[in-house]
């Protein structure tokens, strides 16, 4: 049974770049920060009390950023400066090494970092320069992190709606004596992808879900596969579809519950299997990230209400 209070932590790219919180119903949605630069992905740790995300800032000047606040609004603080970064979108935040990683899109890399900004590593590095960055199927997008199984997974989404979109995966460290260019150990889950975005993994039933943000029939959609090989393969299954540019995805497995943004503003929640959709927020402006988390009771901050 949860303990304490879920609530969703959400991104709005629009507006001048907002992050906001709300209650799984849609009801008392509160503002946490204002004046994010074009923000994508976001990570609670509960824990430490801390709210983390990615400013893609704008991608021809390389000045991407992470940046952390208090659950309540407070101490807010760059972690990974400007430049560090490209353009970081999904960001997911592991909680056994406690680590943060995420998609470099025009970086052309997935990274990680520990949770004060420090020792920042390229894992996976897909190509190098103005040539290669060119080259869209090489950008990188989201990111999930399984440590029990020990692989990293990321998408590279390709141009839009070109069906070259691709999910891979690899050791969660670099293997000894390889650089992040040269991997001996990635492998293509899946490919030829209307334009995949967002991961999340449910590590007790071993699923692995996505976004896809292309046309339909396989685009606009939400995705699940197993994450692990079997003789029959791995096989996608589409749960929910007719979605305005799917992006972020959060799930709560033990509450046997998903949920799910769009640019298009509108917040979605659904059973895993995709039955019981619903919208719990519309028009909101262009919603990329979500996370969810349960937090203590009395630890959400006395805010004013949002108002847009």
């Amino acid at each position: 049974m949860t303990q304490g209070q879920e609530t969703l932590f959400v991104l709005e790219a629009s507006s001048g770049g907002r992050l906001f919180s709300v209650h799984p119903d849609g009801s008392d949605k509160r503002l946490v920060v204002t004046g994010c630069r074009i923000p994508d992905g976001v990570a609670v740790d509960v824990v430490a009390g801390h709210v983390y995300w990615t400013n893609m800032g704008f991608p021809p000047d390389n000045d991407g950023s992470i940046e952390r606040v208090d659950l309540d609004g407070a101490n807010r603080t760059t972690i990974v400066p400007s430049g560090v970064t490209h353009t970081p979108k999904q960001l997911h935040f592991e909680t056994t090494g406690r680590k943060l990683y995420w998609g470099d899109r025009e970086g052309m890399r997935v990274m990680r970092c520990d949770l004060d900004g420090s020792n920042v590593e390229t894992l996976v590095q897909t190509g190098d320069g103005e040539e290669d960055r060119r080259d869209e199927t090489k950008w990188c997008v989201g990111v999930a992190v399984d440590p029990v199984g020990g692989h990293l997974y990321w998408t590279q989404k390709g141009p839009s709606d070109a069906g070259l979109g691709r999910i891979l995966r690899a050791g969660i460290d670099l293997p000894a004596g390889e650089s992040a260019a040269e991997r001996g150990d990635l492998e293509v889950l899946f490919e030829g992808l209307p334009e995949p975005i967002d991961l999340e993994l449910d590590l007790a039933e071993r699923m692995l879900y996505w976004t896809d943000r292309g046309d339909p029939p396989r685009g606009n959609t939400v995705n699940r596969a197993p994450m692990d090989p079997s003789d029959e393969g791995r096989t996608a299954e589409v749960l929910l579809d007719h979605l305005m540019e799917g992006i972020g995805i959060a799930l709560d497995p033990d509450g046997g519950r998903m949920y799910v943004t769009d640019l298009a503003g509108n917040v979605y929640a659904a059973d895993l299997d995709g039955s019981n959709r619903r919208e719990i927020l519309v028009l909101q402006g262009n919603l990329t990230g979500i996370a969810r988390a349960v937090l203590p009771t009395g630890t959400r901050g006395a805010r004013s209400a949002y108002s847009p």
